[in-house]
């Protein structure tokens, strides 16, 4: 299975995405990301890189029978577009289209945008799916947060839009990299942390175990949420890939 997380918008959280979304969960998913060469932001959970203008090395990448995460940079996704419209059809290689949105107005629009072009690309709506990302969880998810999201949609129908794909505000990514720890690795670390902490006394290691009890305690909710957010977008365009295999 191949896709693609895309927006013409920076700051979504489309590497978030690839990374800790989609990769895990699809089985042993490259993560390639379309990035300038130099730009060092989460290279060391990606797998290969390449150029938004290296789309034929990309296509030959994507038609190896892998499963791949694209993760396309702000900085390169209009060259990656355009290519992939020259490159006739070849936006068949993909299986589904992530486009994360957040609530900024800007963001909003720039991803109008990524839905239009990647609609008048040809592409079948049951491939392209809107995550909303970052949304703040006290105040919950309201329509009225997207509300350029969700006119667009009832304008034109051109995308898939769950309201079950919501993710929420969480600091467990920046709590993780502060601790030197993978998601994965806090997720399956199997120290009891209660009893590590009633056992030590008062003092930096006591706090470092709450620290890292607290840690785990994101991660597990923030993991739930995950995997609800991938049945809810991956699943069907799973289905519809292994339908269209077979045919």
């Amino acid at each position: 299975m191949n896709i693609a997380v895309i927006n013409f918008s920076g700051n979504v959280g489309k590497s978030t995405i690839a990374r800790h979304l989609l990769a895990p969960r699809v089985r042993d998913a490259k993560v390639i990301a379309v990035e300038s060469i130099n730009a060092d932001d989460g290279a060391q959970e990606t797998d290969e890189k390449f150029r938004g203008r290296q789309f034929s090395e990309l296509q030959a990448r994507l038609l190896s029978g892998d499963n791949v995460v694209v993760d396309v940079g702000a900085s390169n996704v209009e060259s990656f577009v355009a290519l992939m419209s020259e490159y006739d059809g070849s936006h068949d290689d993909f299986d589904l289209f992530v486009v994360p949105v957040v609530s900024a107005e800007k963001q909003q629009r720039d991803t109008v945008a990524t839905l239009l072009n990647l609609a008048n690309m040809g592409i079948a709506r049951e491939k392209i799916v809107v995550v909303f990302n970052q949304v703040d969880r006290v105040l919950g998810f309201q329509e009225s947060q997207f509300s350029s999201i969700f006119s667009f949609y009832n304008l034109k129908r051109s995308f898939r839009l769950d309201r079950d794909a919501v993710l929420y505000q969480s600091d467990v990514y920046k709590y993780a990299a502060e601790a030197g720890r993978s998601m994965d690795a806090v997720l399956t670390d199997p120290t009891d942390y209660k009893s590590a902490i009633a056992e030590t006394p008062a003092s930096s290691e006591k706090n470092r175990l709450v620290a890292l009890l607290g840690l785990r305690r994101l991660a597990l909710r923030v993991n739930a949420e995950l995997d609800a957010v991938f049945e809810a977008i991956v699943r069907p365009a799973m289905t519809i890939a292994v339908g269209a295999r077979d045919e």
